[in-house]
């Protein structure tokens, strides 16, 4: 009975260490991902890197990961265009999940077989895609987008102000707008046009009222899916496979 009460103390000594060398090697695993990613993607702060799975040392041994979780702040993604035209967009955060994580030997490269995940753009940010200067849509009248904000149901509400003949409109006016992902663009068009006091043609108030962002060179290859209006911006899912997270 003594022989057996000493093995069953030794196995849960070993089971614990065992846990904590398992736990030790995924948080230095973890903060050199995050440094690797940093410096590969040029990103301006260290992204969170959390690596699921139990024990890690065999996945480590099989050379292949079940799931990591990356989180990324203020990443600015770039919009396309060339020399004085080339810009970026900040994405507030980037949320996404690798799965089936392979890796090289010295850990060097290492590729998810498929990734799912989240990022957010506020409407602040995705202001800078309208009309936010005055423009003449018809002699003698100018209109300009002043604000994006939540309109409820997956719509973004554009508000829109305007002069004619040099009067401001007594009140800016309001149009309730879906927004759509068309390959590396996000779309905005408008359900219906906004009522200005004059007669419009429809092409020239939706060069005030639609608008849309590309966004280009997101970390890994993934790739826009879905969008739709949230309380403080919108929300993008986004996807990919054979997703690059290293190297």
């Amino acid at each position: 009975m003594r022989a057996l009460r000493i093995t069953l103390i030794l196995l849960i000594v070993l089971g614990g260490l065992f846990v904590l060398v398992d736990r030790v090697a995924v948080w230095f695993a973890e903060d050199e991902a995050a440094g690797r990613i940093k410096s590969s993607e040029g990103l301006a702060s260290t992204p969170d890197v959390s690596i699921g799975g139990f024990p890690f040392l065999t996945q480590v041994a099989s050379g292949e990961l079940d799931d990591v979780k990356i989180g990324i702040k203020d990443y600015e993604a770039p919009t396309g265009g060339t020399g004085s035209s080339a810009g970026t967009i900040r994405i507030d955060d980037l949320d996404a999940e690798m799965h089936g994580v392979t890796f090289s030997g010295d850990y060097s490269s290492a590729t998810a077989d498929s990734a799912t995940g989240t990022a957010s753009i506020s409407y602040a940010e995705l202001l800078k895609a309208a009309k936010s200067e005055p423009v003449e849509v018809a002699p003698g009248v100018k209109a300009q987008v002043i604000g994006l904000s939540d309109g409820g149901n997956g719509k973004i509400k554009v508000t829109v102000s305007g002069t004619v003949l040099g009067a401001k409109l007594p009140e800016p006016v309001s149009v309730l707008s879906s927004v759509s992902v068309s390959g590396d663009t996000v779309k905005v068009h408008a359900d219906s046009l906004p009522k200005l006091g004059v007669q419009l043609a429809e092409g020239r108030i939706r060069s005030i009222t639609d608008f849309q962002q590309k966004i280009e060179e997101l970390p890994g290859g993934v790739k826009l899916d879905k969008v739709e209006a949230a309380p403080d911006g919108v929300e993008i899912s986004v996807k990919g496979s054979d997703v690059r997270l290293v190297g």
